[in-house]
């Protein structure tokens, strides 16, 4: 009896420590605390005991959990448990004024956080899991980058996630001195912070603290009501997570302690482990000095040999070129990425050269190689201008630049692999798949979308003049994004462009161009116009082997559009699976966009804001040479196809639904005064 009664109480005892909760985490450094850490990705311990999350390598990410569950709520009525952390973190910059990305404090369900994205995703989450509720990750972000897509207040903040990279709250990065005073902190600035972060369960109050210091501030930085009740999970993983992107930083934790229920101890940060001093590197010097006179004659020879090849085959670097800023790939590992630039590896070729499929063997990401040839027509200056111009644009519909290379003749762009290739080949010809009604209707939102952020969103208006199904590549997901900016010009909101070169693709050019060869907002929606159209009905804006009355493709729509047969434009593969009414819209207002005066062509937020249904589409449309100036006022405007359909305003699925590259493209470059010589619609018809 008395053996049972033993036993039992060690039972008792041995349960109810492993439901044991932990009360508090102190590293003074993470030398020999291997063991009291998972790292994963690019984290790792260095010798002297400081946590690097991430180096210089791009896009890599960095994780660093405490290795078992911390019971974060009241099992007996799930309210959420207090906390308090203080740690002391170094963020260090490839290039001084430049972050890359940032580091977040972090609890997680899990300690693995598997599919999650480097860049602006901070290793947290991807674009999928944004807003998800089911996510449970709570973070405190310290953010190098202001990204625009997330709604970054700056390139140097704290702010609070719960569930996004939106942040609930954020806050410039600053600390309160001994005095009270608000000063200003440098995130990026290679200097030791500490920061303190205390969720009082009572209050449901979270208060963030940052000073340089060992002494905490009396003063809050940021403070944010929530009940974590809501988000957090009864047991969850505790740690720090951090990612580069195409800038890249070294993200180091020196020192970590955490409490449950109490107020974490700060760290005295003279106690803790320094970043070693880089050596300075005097073997150029001891070398020189060593030499022996008798041979210096024979040791110039050699050296004039091997300057004059290694000057040769250089990555010559221009002033210019100090100022672009995505990554620049050296040409050897763009070489072995493609495998040489061997055929096996080209996806397409075009008037501006070859575009191959890589594999950067730092990271193994699949990438675009765009090799300009030397006969290309795009030469440096167009060159520069997709590198100044896709190297700071970010948008979830524009192809995202990667980085570029330049050596001797050969000049090449490095883009975000697009695994389904371009729009015209799901359209044209005889295509070997066929896209539905939805997919193109989600395509035409997505382009339209990116192209509203090139003319109004950005810091700059950017106008892309080449918009075509060529130049729309469509991801994984068959999401349309715009592509090829090498014709792209920018220039400040509320100027004028000053250019007199007129560029662009036979179909596609709006008829002003080749009259003044400036290039404006309203030339690319004509060209989307031309787009919308491609896109319903299957078909090139001019096709040489159609029909003469349907040689010019907005001719034969605007045609059908005024008798009344609409429809019959729409393309033949997709039968009668699509949806009436979203076809009309879309044809309507690529009517709208082909008209030949700029002012009668709505702007890219009016396009956006027809297709998402906000706002009604005018009940009549124009034809396009209604303002044609040659031909006066003639065409006029015509009743929409009311007889048929209701009015377009906010348009509905609901019951609405059916019962059941380049080829043959011609570019075009010229300067002013040489004329263009285009047939008119009455010829070409």
């Amino acid at each position: 009896m008395a053996e049972r009664i033993i036993l039992f109480w060690v039972l008792f005892l041995l349960t109810n420590r492993a439901k044991s909760q932990l009360e508090e985490l102190f590293f003074n450094g993470f030398k020999g605390a291997a063991s009291n850490m998972s790292l994963d990705g690019g984290a790792e311990i260095e010798g002297n005991g400081i946590l690097r999350l991430t180096n210089y390598t791009q896009r890599v990410i960095g994780h660093a959990f405490y290795p078992r569950p911390i019971q974060f709520k009241n099992s007996s009525n799930g309210k959420a448990l207090s906390f308090s952390t203080a740690f002391a973190f170094i963020i260090v910059p490839q290039y001084a004024t430049l972050g890359g990305h940032g580091l977040a404090f972090t609890i997680s369900p899990t300690k693995e956080l598997p599919g999650v994205l480097p860049s602006q995703y901070l290793g947290l989450l991807n674009a999928s899991d944004m807003g998800n509720f089911s996510n449970h990750i709570f973070a405190v972000e310290f953010d190098t980058v202001q990204d625009f897509e997330f709604a970054d207040i700056n390139d140097n903040h704290v702010g609070i996630d719960i569930d996004s990279l939106v942040s609930n709250i954020s806050v410039a990065a600053a600390y309160f001195d001994g005095n009270n005073s608000k000063q200003e902190l440098n995130l990026k600035s290679s200097q030791l912070i500490q920061a303190w972060i205390e969720y009082d369960s009572q209050s449901s109050r979270l208060d963030v603290k940052l000073s340089p210091s060992s002494v905490k501030p009396k003063s809050t930085l940021l403070s944010f009501e929530v009940d974590l009740s809501l988000f957090l999970e009864e047991s969850m993983y505790v740690g720090f997570s951090s990612s580069t992107g195409l800038l890249a930083s070294s993200h180091y934790i020196m020192g970590w302690s955490f409490k449950m229920n109490g107020e974490a101890k700060s760290l005295y940060l003279d106690k803790l482990p320094s970043l070693p001093v880089p050596k300075e590197n005097h073997t150029g010097l001891i070398v020189g000095v060593s030499v022996s006179v008798s041979l210096v004659m024979i040791l110039a020879i050699g050296l004039s040999f091997y300057l004059f090849r290694k000057i040769k085959n250089a990555d010559v670097i221009e002033d210019w070129e100090l100022d672009i800023a995505p990554h620049r790939f050296s040409y050897k590992e763009l070489k072995k990425a493609t495998r040489g630039f061997r055929d096996r590896e080209l996806l397409g070729f075009g008037g501006f050269g070859r575009v191959y499929k890589g594999t950067l063997p730092s990271s193994n990401i699949d990438v675009a190689v765009k090799r300009i040839s030397h006969e290309s027509k795009q030469g440096l200056p167009e060159f520069v201008s997709e590198i100044a111009s896709m190297g700071r644009l970010r948008h979830r519909h524009l192809v995202q630049l990667l980085g570029w290379c330049r050596r001797r003749g050969d000049l090449l762009l490095v883009y975000d692999f697009m695994p389904n290739g371009s729009l015209d080949k799901y359209l044209f010809d005889e295509p070997k798949t066929i896209l539905s009604w939805e997919q193109r209707f989600k395509i035409i939102k997505g382009v339209a979308s990116g192209l509203l952020y090139l003319h109004e969103e950005w810091e700059q208006t950017v106008i892309h003049r080449d918009i075509k199904a060529g130049n729309v590549l469509l991801d994984s997901e068959v999401n349309g994004r715009l592509s090829d900016f090498g014709l792209a010009k920018l220039y400040d909101h509320g100027s004028n462009p000053s250019t007199t070169r007129v560029v662009g693709t036979l179909g596609y050019l709006a008829p002003e161009l080749t009259r003044t060869g400036k290039p404006t907002t309203s030339s690319d929606v004509f060209a989307f116009g031309a787009l919308l159209l491609e896109v319903v009905c299957g078909r090139r804006p001019v096709e040489p082997k159609a029909l003469p009355e349907e040689l010019i493709l907005v001719d034969w729509v605007w045609e059908k559009w005024r008798v009344g047969a609409i429809l019959e434009v729409v393309d033949p593969k997709l039968g009668s699976e699509f949806d009436e009414l979203e076809a009309v819209v879309v044809l309507k207002l690529g009517l709208m966009c082909s008209n030949n005066a700029p002012k009668a062509r709505p702007i890219m937020r009016q396009v956006v804001r027809y297709l998402e249904g906000e706002v009604p589409l005018p009940a009549a449309v124009e034809a396009p040479d209604a303002y044609d100036e040659k031909k006066g006022r003639a065409g006029g405007a015509l009743e929409d196809y009311v007889h048929s359909y209701p009015s377009s305003s906010n348009f509905e699925k609901a019951s609405t639904r059916s019962s059941a590259g380049d080829d043959g493209e011609a570019d075009i470059e010229a300067d002013l005064p040489t004329p263009l010589s285009f047939p008119s619609r009455s010829e070409a018809r």
